[in-house]
């Protein structure tokens, strides 16, 4: 099974290496990447993730809070859209047939419409809450102008799933290879989800936003301050954030063949796909 890890347009957060632990000076705006994945399966293309999308980068004030766009300040660039990768790699989109969501933020969900064959698979309970639209916070996060797809949303339970790597309730997925597997990680938001993928030769697990730094991963963890202000701001469930990084970083402390990474950090992205964070995709990435 084929992984190629997609950077879908980073964000340059406000502060610096106050965010991203790298960035100089501390007056700069910090680099955040929007990590993606393209999956090569017998049955067809599975994207997890979508990043930000054609429409978000034409139309960027129509689809996207005036907020989000001050304080992140994407580099909106139509060559790093999840489509235009999955084009460079040979691909149409219409071969994408399945997307595995981790969960409805605008810089996860804002490519869906680019993939209009694609059935798009998350918890029931990320949909539930996003759809509520509950606290200005939510209407800013969760945009439904970005959900054209919703025809095609196909949604499961946070209980009830089988266990996996000491992880409960994870859901198999209709008409999706069974090598990949919907993990419910709540916290950043209420129907938060991890993505596992069996490579064939180990696991690897997109933990989305369940942590932002790979530092955070640390037996002694730790996180530049403003990441760190970010993560408590975003967060709807303060308490099963803080346990699902610990049970994260038992996970990628022991010897479970399990590859973890998340969305935002830039080394993790760099360290697994092999190239720069700012290049697209052109070739094959184990």
């Amino acid at each position: 099974m084929r992984v190629h890890h997609l950077n879908c347009i980073s964000t340059c957060p406000l502060g610096g290496r106050l965010m991203d632990g790298r960035s100089r000076p501390m007056v700069a705006r910090g680099h955040l990447a929007c990590h993606c994945l393209l999956v090569e399966t017998a049955d067809g293309l599975v994207m997890v993730d979508t990043g930000l999308g054609l429409r978000d980068v034409a139309h960027p004030r129509t689809r996207l809070s005036a907020f989000f766009l001050a304080l992140l300040r994407p580099e909106f660039r139509e060559e790093m859209t999840a489509v235009r990768q999955v084009e460079r790699l040979g691909f149409q989109a219409s071969d994408v047939r399945h997307i595995l969501l981790s969960h409805l933020d605008f810089d996860h969900a804002g490519g869906l419409d680019d993939f209009p064959r694609a059935t798009v698979h998350m918890l029931g309970i990320e949909r539930e809450h996003a759809e509520a639209q509950r606290s200005w916070l939510d209407r800013q996060r969760f945009r439904p102008q970005q959900w054209g797809s919703r025809e095609r949303w196909r949604t499961y339970r946070r209980s009830g799933g089988e266990a996996w790597m000491g992880f409960d309730g994870v859901c198999a997925l209709d008409g999706v290879a069974p090598e990949l597997l919907l993990v419910p990680l709540p916290g950043h938001t209420h129907g938060h989800a991890g993505i596992a993928v069996d490579t064939g030769s180990g696991w690897k697990l997109l933990a989305a936003d369940a942590y932002f730094h790979e530092h955070e991963m640390n037996l002694a963890p730790r996180c530049p301050p403003g990441l760190r202000f970010y993560q408590w701001m975003m967060e709807l469930d303060r308490d099963a954030r803080l346990r699902n990084q610990e049970r994260l970083r038992a996970l990628r402390a022991g010897d479970a063949g399990v590859t973890v990474f998340c969305s935002h950090d830039i080394a993790e992205f760099e360290r697994l796909s092999g190239r720069a964070a700012q290049l697209p995709a052109e070739a094959f990435v184990s």
